[in-house]
């Protein structure tokens, strides 16, 4: 089989490559687990060392990296790539790493002595998406690696070569090939492997139904399977915000990269005392956006990265204009009726229709008018997912308030679409289990063991 990158751009194919045999794909893994013990008995800041000169080897590319970006998933050049983040992440998974896996001393007098240390699993599976390849990646390879685990990556055919460039990246910077593959694997390879208990521990990240099959591939082998699934992410603007500030951030966390983020701004509650100058401030603001070609630096918005991802995206905008919705945004010139898609701002909406209710992932989102805290606490709730939660006030206390009854991963005050590294990413609800970065990130990707070491018998 070979797997192929569709350029939204223009449809074309940028990128291919034939995917492995089981019995290739089952020989890398043997590979990574016998590399893995020579890898985990390097110091910890050999390996933290080897896993930031790799971090560097990216930023590196990282002229060549963004229209590579912008030909395989359609993100403007004029944003010039995730380095940013990728970069920042790792740095700080690289800086908690030794106080993370340090022993946990549970008490030592002349009798006993009793600790609990943190081993890497062994062998860690990482799938991730084509949104964010790099960023999302990172999450997980650069904590699993210092931790003295290795990994085998796995990317989305959307983003075809970022896995290849991170590979060659780690490698140039003197990691072990086989401590760190990318493979090239279809999704039967990949639930043969994970059945048979191939990996000690998979990372997911991608739609509700991809964590399902990873779920279900792992069934009855006991293997650890952390996923990051899909996202309904509200905002809620109550009557103390800074207006300005919640209508930037707020139409930016929902249109930039297409609206294709995990966590994107994909509802909007805004209390009914500013509800109208709201609505006003977000639709010029999307009425100022660029749609094009993201290799022109003037775009500001590009193509969805596949066009069924817009008609998907146009689905629920006609249905919800259909069933009484407003749209504000006439259809913008380079709209082709494929994968370049006006961004929209529908009022009028209710939970009734589907893109209030259902994952987006496109350039839409829909502005209700809401009465109290409480009434925007029950509709922020009615979701099957939870990933993040966005509330603007200027009373601390009155978001953490509220923030306390969200059924959500993580809750922001006065920022939105932004992950802090020291912060565990985590999801509740259909959005998924499990937690990357921060401490508990590294917890994630080891396992206790305990030592109740007595010193007499006598």
């Amino acid at each position: 089989m070979t797997l192929k990158c569709i350029s939204p751009i223009d449809g074309s194919v940028f990128a291919e490559r034939p995917t492995l045999s089981l019995e290739a794909a089952t020989d890398a893994v043997v590979r990574a687990r016998t590399a893995q013990k020579a890898w985990a008995a390097r110091s910890l800041a050999e390996r933290t060392e080897l896993v930031m000169d790799g971090v560097a080897a990216v930023g590196a590319m990282n002229d060549e990296i963004v229209p590579e970006l912008a030909h395989m998933m359609g993100r403007p050049v004029r944003y010039g790539g995730e380095f940013g983040g990728f970069e920042e992440r790792a740095s700080h998974m690289a800086t908690i790493a030794e106080e993370a896996l340090a022993d946990i001393e549970v008490g030592e007098d002349d009798t006993f002595k009793r600790y609990i240390k943190r081993l890497p699993h062994g062998v860690v599976f990482v799938v991730a998406p084509w949104n964010y390849p790099y960023m999302t990646a990172i999450n997980t390879v650069a904590p699993a690696l210092i931790a003295g685990n290795t990994v085998i990556l796995k990317h989305a055919s959307q983003t075809l070569l970022a896995g290849e460039r991170m590979a060659a990246a780690f490698h140039a910077a003197g990691v072990p090939t086989d401590v760190f593959q990318n493979l090239f694997l279809d999704h039967d390879v990949t639930t043969d492997l994970i059945s048979a208990n191939a990996f000690d521990f998979v990372n997911f990240t991608g739609s509700v139904g991809g964590g399902r099959a990873m779920e279900h591939a792992a069934a009855g082998t006991f293997t650890g399977v952390g996923t990051e699934l899909g996202g309904k992410d509200p905002g809620y603007v109550m009557d103390d915000a800074d207006l300005e500030a919640a209508v930037d951030t707020l139409i930016d966390g929902a249109m930039f990269n297409s609206g294709q983020c995990c966590c994107g701004i994909e509802r909007i509650y805004v209390h009914e005392s500013l509800y109208d100058a709201f609505v006003d401030k977000a639709v010029a603001i999307v009425q100022a956006m660029k749609l094009g070609n993201p290799l022109d630096p003037d775009t500001t918005i590009g193509p969805m990265a596949n066009t069924r991802f817009a008609k998907e995206v146009r689905a629920q905008i006609d249905e919800a204009v259909a069933a009484g919705a407003v749209p504000h945004i006439d259809t913008m010139p380079a709209d082709d009726g494929g994968a370049y898609l006006t961004p929209q701002i529908l009022t009028n909406v209710t939970h009734d229709m589907r893109v209030m209710r259902e994952e987006s992932f496109g350039p839409v989102v829909g502005i209700m008018k809401v009465a109290s805290d409480e009434e925007a606490i029950e509709l922020m709730n009615d979701s099957e997912f939870g990933l993040t939660a966005s509330l603007w006030t200027r009373d601390i206390d009155r978001a953490a308030r509220v923030g306390d009854r969200i059924e959500t991963g993580t809750v922001f005050m006065n920022r939105a679409d932004y992950l802090d590294p020291g912060l565990c990413w985590t999801g509740c609800k259909n959005t998924g289990r499990g937690g990357g970065l921060s401490v508990i990130g590294y917890h994630n990707l080891t396992r206790p063991k305990s030592y109740h070491l007595k010193k007499v018998t006598a």
